[in-house]
């Protein structure tokens, strides 16, 4: 699978991280040939989250910067895990973030025979053997850091029974946590991973790809690395964690690989984020126990969530470069994550109306029969967004808060005698109320000044408040989740106990009752992004069915993460 030397294309050094440096002086040492061949190696046993986004667009990326290729290769190395489904939901997130791995997708299983073999030939040679302790009794006679590690009573088990066990093994003859191979290196390493690892285990499950064809299942650090040169791939690129098995991992491709081609491992911080848990089992946690709403619940850091929720791919490939890749791990603020989706989506979601705590506002000089329609700016960002129509009457709706009958210094909306201007629309003074048995408000009242529409004259008369509005005849109700954080607090993994206590419990509310504007309820489409004037980003939900329209609360319009680079400068 070993391709030959790709040609040359010349990369500009400014800006390069230092992975991206240590590639660029092996291709320029013509170490490989000068090829180029990353891969990502998902394990099709979960979602992708955010953070393994930002593995693979170091993976596809350096690809591309530097005129190489890029795998994508399943590790289905546990068939006890794993899922189609998973599959499927990762070929469809990394192509929704804007890379594509051609005709190079691989799994690990396609190496089974290869890899089988390999460990029959360390059998052969006196480097692996069978082990019948159990994980425990393994995992105590590792020793520790400092105590070297107590060899196995079948470490010097003859090479024939070894092999004659490890069939067995293969054939199903042995149950599962009975006997593993494991390799025979050096039980008082100061490297705990290089004190007899294992190799295979046995499992008895069918594999999705394989059926029964195996009963044992190479471990990952025997599988990862011999994948890697099996396919050709030059440079192993992965996360700090995997520091300390790199190692090994030179260990077991030096079995195959010689001074014309070596797989090299490079290690980068893993994106740990703020508000959140990164830890793929923790999510499964929270998906299996219904305290979200599956895997692609908004509140959730995968990929499908954040695309459901309204983040854009943009915004995500954009928020990895500003956070860079380092060799030291960090906890990176979200708050930088919403400020790249807020620029984004700042740019391109057309600007309509939407009022979701409505109270009614009545136009006592306005006819009744009366409607206008105003043209409304779409996109100010935009110069090509042009604008769309607005019907105007009577009665409106607007925000409760956006009227108070004694309001405070500095309230520039609407209270009794003060006029505001109705966006795209007139000056308006509020002449009184209409409450309830209950003293709650439910009209307001307000007299239009008719030359202060927009278009006229006196539309460049100036007043300091502007709220939004929605006409009541043809406003359309929709449903709209409102989403927060899911956990309560900044760091949830370095807090002590149960992480679901630490959850957000304000972390999703719904509003049933929210009114927008015809053009809207006639045009959005799943995934369609809209900024709802002066309350934030919203997208329309997959949920939304004829007649029903459901938006998901992308982001808000303030930007603290303003706030929070000024305080650390």
């Amino acid at each position: 699978m070993i391709e030959k030397k790709q040609e040359e294309s010349p990369v500009d050094e400014s800006g390069l991280n230092f992975v991206e440096q240590e590639i660029k002086a092996d291709l320029e040492a013509g170490k490989n040939g000068g090829r180029l061949n990353t891969r990502f190696p998902p394990e099709p046993n979960g979602y992708l989250h955010i953070g393994h986004a930002k593995a693979f667009i170091m993976d596809f990326g350096a690809a591309e910067k530097f005129g190489g290729t890029c795998n994508l290769r399943f590790d289905d190395t546990n068939p006890q895990k794993e899922d189609t489904e998973y599959v499927e939901a990762i070929k469809r997130d990394i192509h929704w973030l804007g890379y594509d791995w051609g005709d190079r997708l691989y799994y690990a299983s396609d190496y089974f025979p290869q890899l089988y073999d390999l460990a029959v030939r360390l059998i052969k040679e006196g480097k692996a053997y069978v082990d019948e302790q159990t994980s425990e009794e393994i995992a105590a006679q590792k020793g520790t850091p400092t105590v070297p590690g107590t060899a196995s009573p079948y470490r010097d088990r003859p090479v024939e029974e070894n092999l004659d066990l490890f069939e067995r093994m293969n054939k199903g003859e042995m149950e599962e946590g009975s006997m593993v191979l494991r390799a025979k290196i050096d039980m008082a390493s100061d490297n705990m991973h290089f004190r007899d690892p294992v190799m295979y285990r046995i499992i008895k499950t069918p594999h999705w790809r394989t059926g029964d064809k195996w009963k044992v299942y190479p471990m990952y650090d025997f599988a990862h690395g011999q994948s890697d040169y099996f396919e050709g791939v030059t440079h192993s690129i992965c996360t700090l964690e995997f520091v300390p098995h790199r190692p090994l991992y030179e260990y077991f491709v030096k079995e195959l690989a010689d001074e014309s081609y070596c797989p090299r491992q490079i290690e980068f911080n893993r994106l740990n984020l703020t508000y959140t848990v990164m830890s793929k089992r923790k999510l499964l946690q929270l998906v299996k126990e219904g305290l979200v709403n599956g895997w692609d619940d908004p509140r959730m850091p995968t990929l499908c969530g954040l695309r459901r929720r309204g983040y854009t791919p943009a915004s995500i490939r954009e928020f990895v470069k500003k956070i860079g890749y380092t060799r030291y791990e960090a906890l990176n603020h979200i708050e930088l994550l919403e400020h790249s989706v807020r620029e984004d989506l700042n740019k391109h979601a057309t600007r309509v109306s939407a009022v979701q705590n409505p109270v009614k506002l009545v136009l006592t000089n306005y006819p009744a029969d009366k409607t206008e329609i105003m043209e409304m700016d779409s996109n100010p960002e935009d110069p090509e967004a042009g604008t769309h129509e607005m019907p105007f009457g009577r009665e409106l709706w607007i925000e409760r808060e956006d009227f108070m009958e004694n309001p405070p210094k500095k309230f520039f909306r609407m209270s009794p005698d003060k006029e505001v201007r109705l966006k795209g629309a007139y000056i308006v003074k509020c002449t009184g109320v209409k409450k309830n048995a209950d003293g709650e408000i439910e009209e307001i009242y307000a007299e239009v000044d008719f030359d202060t529409r927009s278009g006229l004259p006196g539309a460049d008369r100036k007043v300091k408040g502007t709220l939004h509005w929605v006409a009541v005849p043809t406003a359309v109700k929709v449903e709209v989740r409102d989403y927060d954080r899911l956990f309560a607090v900044e760091n949830p993994s370095a807090e002590e106990g149960d992480f679901r206590d630490l959850l957000n419990p304000d972390s999703l509310k719904v509003r049933e009752t929210v009114y927008v504007e015809p053009w809207l309820a006639e045009r959005a489409k799943t995934g369609d992004h809209y900024q709802f004037q002066r309350l934030g980003y919203y997208t329309v939900d997959p949920d939304s069915k004829d007649g029903h329209l459901v938006f998901n609360k992308t982001i808000g319009l303030r930007d603290t993460w303003v706030k929070i680079a000024q305080k650390n400068k």
